[in-house]
């Protein structure tokens, strides 16, 4: 049996942080409404993806969520650009004011398209001192022509766990998207309607729990320690 460890040679102890529920428990929980943005992948006029995109601003909406949805017409493709252009502003700002995402794109030749991913290449990592994407959730959907695939939701959940959002666990794949809406753009009753919903449903819990804990959930051990000996340089640079 493993005896409890009582030195620790690599660690610097006075940056090690023992997580307990009392540290998982804001002090005063935000009343505010969930703030969603909401980001979709095709340019069409009768777009599947925005249609999707719609019918999940409506069911969050009515859970009592305040819901953005952000226009990828004339967003220039990233690089091509300079970060001031409006429309890249307007997205970034969308990025900082959400709480949660969600992200749907049609699968094209096995992926998500390139309008998805250059919403995404023009959220940075960091804007100054700001993360703007970190300890947010995040769900994601996908709409294909043909049978059912996950190519364009694994991939988007690959590029939420590299911004270092709260990806839930569950997602939908709408199969046929364009047997599944009616002329009036709204989703017909079906079982992908029904995923639509557990979807919105799981993501506006993990929001509503991790919200106002969200820095604490994705503080590291790793970047307290580099702040921790940046700090220290930068004091011994000045008393130089």
């Amino acid at each position: 049996m493993l005896q409890a460890p009582t030195e620790f040679p690599s660690l610097q102890e006075q940056l090690f942080d023992k997580p307990t529920f009392a540290k998982l428990t804001a002090p005063t929980p935000s009343s505010h409404a969930p703030r969603f943005l909401m980001l979709y992948g095709s340019l069409r006029e009768r777009s599947y993806s925005k249609l999707l995109t719609l019918e999940a601003a409506r069911l969050l909406t009515a859970m009592g969520a305040e819901v953005k949805i952000f226009d990828p017409q004339d967003l220039p493709l990233p690089d091509g650009a300079p970060d001031s252009h409006p429309k890249v502003q307007e997205l970034r700002e969308l990025a900082q004011w959400a709480e949660g995402m969600v992200w749907t794109s049609p699968e094209r030749h096995g992926a998500m398209t390139g309008i998805m991913k250059a919403q995404i290449d023009w959220i940075p990592l960091a804007i100054g001192a700001v993360r703007p994407t970190q300890g947010k959730t995040l769900a994601v959907m996908e709409v294909s022509g043909g049978s059912q695939s996950f190519n364009a939701v694994n991939q988007m959940r690959i590029l939420g766990r590299w911004m270092r959002m709260i990806t839930i666990p569950n997602q939908s794949s709408v199969a046929k998207a364009f047997l599944e809406f009616d002329e009036a753009g709204r989703m017909k009753p079906s079982a992908y309607y029904d995923r639509v919903v557990d979807v919105m449903e799981e993501l506006m819990k993990f929001t509503l729990l991790t919200r106002d804990v969200a820095p604490y959930l994705v503080d590291r051990y790793s970047e307290r320690k580099e702040s921790a000996e940046e700090l220290s340089k930068r004091v011994n640079q000045r008393s130089i």
